[in-house]
């Protein structure tokens, strides 16, 4: 903190009393909601603001972020720098070029039984062994914010024993977070760069981002606030994603088209409106296809518009053609 230009120990002390202690935290900061906080201390947007910029400013010397403009081979090298999270399906994680990106939103949509939260459960996993594999040596822990009361630590333990593995070092890296209504949800999110430095977490997945906001603002007269909370969420992440390099996965939920205007298969459109769709990078819908599940590619700046098929089964996600019985398959 001590690097960041024109900064005093008296501006130190009064960050630290606002759990900011890195430089990263200080970075991610929104310069209004910071004045606020600082509203007794008379600090303008304008110094936070700056302050904010000095902070980031720091992690781009470190080359931590980019430095103003950059060129694209410059963009281009960065991205090859990107940790990918695998599910161990080979049709899904094609579907997205390798995995879940880092530095990146990744929203999966879809009604009930589609397989959200068991790619989740999956990922949990799959990433727990790719970040402890990790050329680097970094080891990485997962925090999981449960909004639905979908988490099951014994469902992690089955799915690492089917693939293999020993269940108690990945359940040991994983940190489950379960909020009950969408004023704790925000209270999370407002705090995750805390929880993300103090965990070493590489992989965040909220399960769901919507839910509970819908649940409380149902009437349309709540709609405007419950958008402008849901894009204060999504910004916060966005900065997370990005200033800490880590992969953020998002589940929602879907809702008809009122005016009838789309049947059969594309019937269902994901919840949240605009907001959530400028809110992901990625936007992935899933929906049942007979006794297996189908992924489609709703919105990517670089992902091929592409469906693929997988199941679900006692060791997670799957190719359908590693399906064996129907009864494992009836199983979920």
């Amino acid at each position: 903190m001590e690097e960041i230009p024109n900064i005093t120990s008296d501006i130190i002390g009064k960050l630290n009393k606002l759990n900011i202690d890195s430089v990263y935290q200080l970075a991610v900061q929104n310069p209004v909601e910071l004045a606020l906080e600082y509203e007794d201390t008379s600090v303008s947007i304008e110094r936070a603001s700056t302050l904010i910029t000095n902070a980031r400013k720091i992690l781009a010397e470190h080359k931590v972020l980019d430095d103003g403009f950059s060129t694209a081979d410059q963009a281009l090298e960065k991205r090859n720098k990107m940790s990918r999270y695998t599910t161990g399906s080979q049709s899904f994680d094609s579907l997205l070029n390798g995995g879940f990106e880092s530095q990146a939103i990744t929203e999966l949509a879809g009604e009930f039984g589609t397989g959200k939260s068991q790619i989740c459960h999956t990922l949990c996993v799959a990433a727990s062994k790719l970040v402890e594999n990790n050329h680097s040596g970094d080891t990485g822990n997962i925090i999981f914010i449960d909004s639905e009361n979908t988490f099951r630590a014994d469902r992690v333990h089955q799915i690492a024993e089917q693939r293999g593995f020993d269940p108690f070092p990945i359940l040991e890296k994983i940190f489950h977070c379960k909020v009950y209504s969408s004023e704790h949800l925000e209270s999370v999110i407002d705090e995750l760069d805390k929880s993300i430095e103090q965990y070493n977490a590489k992989l965040v997945i909220i399960d769901s981002i919507i839910s509970l906001h819908r649940a409380e603002f149902s009437g349309r007269g709540t709609l405007v606030e419950r958008q402008q909370r849901l894009g204060k969420m999504l910004s916060k992440l966005r900065r997370y994603a990005d200033i800490y390099n880590i992969a953020i996965i998002i589940t929602n939920q879907v809702v008809s088209y009122a005016d009838g205007s789309h049947l059969g298969f594309d019937y269902m459109k994901a919840a949240g409106g605009n907001i959530m769709g400028h809110g992901s990078t990625y936007r992935i819908f899933l929906k049942k296809s007979g006794k297996n599940r189908t992924a489609i590619v709703h919105d990517s700046p670089s992902h091929p518009y592409e469906r693929v098929k997988f199941s679900i089964a006692e060791n997670g996600i799957q190719d359908v053609s590693n399906y064996k019985t129907d009864e494992s398959e009836s199983a979920w």
